[in-house]
């Protein structure tokens, strides 16, 4: 059986897979694998699958496959999994980082000194104690934010499809209803024909004036033009984002020139601990496959 790796994960990887077969990072051997493991930079199109008529599994290290065309890989009898829990800690720090670097106004505060300027009595701060954070999706890394954000002193509620209690935040039962009031959006949901462009003219609109919009979710989920004006007009604060249309985003994408964005590079699941975890769970995966006979 050959394993290839399509994209970077840790190093120790490999050694780790070996007990299983054989691996390789070479690109040009996919016709020869059996396993493909995937994060971001790989599409796995119809085109791709096609180019690899011995395929039985493609994992994707992290949350959300929607970089898989699921639909044709069970046509052709292909497996897919992720693991959607190995990234929870690390997306919800980084995702509770950009949230409280707003109020904090620390980005600002560094900018200015770096330029020479001393704004101590110009930068005002504002807390998170006390104020309202809404959570669009309630899966695993949004319940990590909402332990943090129950942590700082906030009241969370969340817009969870299923309706399903949740002992760290209130559940509603519409969108409309989690925006409403909110001084905090942040959004946890996949990427699906239902979610994409949810966040726009109208639902900004039921936003509280001069919230703070963070997506480390899908970038297809916000309609950018929308979410641009609603900066330019006040009506959201910041728009914090670390996921964009593709890596990197074109010149021109509306969100890169926009007022008061504050802007990573897809960097959401790279830390070290994460890339050790995402490993513990492929190879629990190939392994639990291998032991019932389906790999």
């Amino acid at each position: 059986m050959l394993i290839l790796i399509s994209d970077a994960f840790d190093p120790s990887l490999p050694g780790r897979l070996q007990a299983f077969g054989e691996v390789t990072e070479d690109p040009a051997r996919l016709s020869e694998a059996s396993v493909v493991l995937v994060r971001s930079k790989t599409k796995c199109t119809t085109e791709y699958i096609d180019g690899a008529p011995k395929l039985k599994l493609i994992i994707r290290g992290g949350v959300g496959v929607d970089n898989i065309d699921t639909k044709y890989a069970a046509s052709k009898g292909i497996a897919v999994r992720n693991t959607p829990k190995a990234s929870s800690i690390t997306v919800a720090e980084l995702a509770f980082a950009m949230m409280i670097a707003p109020p904090t106004r620390l980005v600002e505060g560094h900018m200015g000194m770096s330029e020479g300027r001393w704004e101590k009595d110009t930068l005002k701060r504002t807390e998170l104690f006390g104020k309202t954070l809404a959570i669009v999706g309630m899966g695993n890394i949004a319940t990590e934010i909402a332990r943090r954000a129950t942590a700082f002193g906030m009241k969370v509620k969340a817009f969870r499809k299923s309706g399903a209690p949740s002992p760290d935040a209130q559940v509603v039962s519409t969108l409309q209803e989690a925006l409403a009031g909110a001084d905090y959006v942040s959004l946890h949901t996949p990427l699906t024909d239902e979610t994409r462009g949810m966040i726009n003219r109208d639902t900004l609109a039921i936003m509280k004036k001069g919230a703070v919009l963070i997506n480390t979710a899908r970038a297809a989920i916000v309609v950018p033009e929308d979410v641009k004006a609603a900066l330019e007009s006040g009506q959201l604060a910041w728009y914090c984002t670390d996921v964009w249309p593709k890596d990197p985003p074109a010149e021109d994408y509306p969100l890169l020139r926009a007022p008061h964005v504050l802007m990573a590079p897809h960097i959401g699941g790279n830390s070290k601990e994460n890339l050790l975890r995402i490993g513990d769970e492929v190879v629990d995966i190939i392994g639990t496959m291998k032991k019932e006979g389906t790999l």
